[in-house]
């Protein structure tokens, strides 16, 4: 467990940081004891109390089980995590984890069909002119980075449609995954991959009202979106 003296940040959140970044590496694996507040404050040179308020977060993140009295130990994140967790899934070492991105977007693709449908049933008046808002910025935006922020804002109308408080959250932590990944996605990303013409039939289909045809339309505009990135993400791994 290769600890260092807090210097920056909280303090309780560098506590935080540290420890999480044993777990999610596999450093600290199931089961296994944490060093004791007392010694964990001395290797990390900060209070108790924040190390307590940094055991705190790590047991409300699910990273760890904190004993009354006791020793704490860590947990299978994999079972007792949230998808706010993520983001921190996302990179590793600096690195994009290409197997949490193909994570991410598998259940993009089974989610947001069905999102689409729902929001055909669900829309509301201004709908029409929000998604409109968005092709037009899809159909002109040539910067590929900027391009995807653009789609992002498209599916928040969509999302927003649908009326599900379970799909917006969902939505929600899978866009605070993705967006910082941005960056690294539009090196690899293939420019054909901008198909606003996609994005057009999907709209239509929502706000004319055919559940049908926008879960259709939004299959097609995911998995060709899933197929190509992760084509180019596995051709870009295997050019290392």
């Amino acid at each position: 467990m290769a600890l260092q003296p807090v210097t920056r940040r909280s303090v309780p959140e560098e506590v935080f940081e540290q420890v999480a970044a044993d777990v999610l590496s596999g450093e600290m694996q199931p089961g296994e004891a944490l060093p004791s507040e007392r010694r964990l404050a001395d290797v990390l040179g900060v209070s108790r109390p924040a190390v307590r308020e940094g055991l705190k977060r790590l047991s409300a993140a699910g990273l760890v089980e904190v004993r009354q009295g006791g020793v704490t130990t860590v947990r299978d994140f994999r079972r007792h995590a949230g998808l706010d967790l993520l983001p921190r899934l996302l990179f590793r070492d600096g690195e994009l984890d290409t197997s949490v991105v193909r994570s991410i977007l598998e259940a993009r693709l089974r989610n947001g069909p069905k999102v689409a449908e729902l929001a055909a049933e669900r829309r509301g008046p201004e709908l029409p002119e929000l998604l409109g808002d968005s092709l037009r910025a899809l159909e002109t935006e040539q910067d590929l980075l900027e391009w995807q922020r653009q789609a992002l804002k498209f599916w928040d109308h969509v999302v927003d449609s649908a009326s599900s408080i379970v799909y917006r959250l969902m939505y929600n932590a899978f866009r605070a995954a993705y967006e910082p990944a941005l960056a690294a996605l539009a090196t690899a990303m293939p420019a054909k991959v901008k198909r606003p013409d996609d994005y057009r039939k999907l709209a239509d289909a929502i706000c004319s009202g055919d559940p049908a045809r926008a879960k259709k339309a939004a299959e097609d505009v995911l998995e060709l979106a899933n197929t190509t990135l992760m084509a180019a993400l596995d051709s870009a791994g295997n050019r290392r």
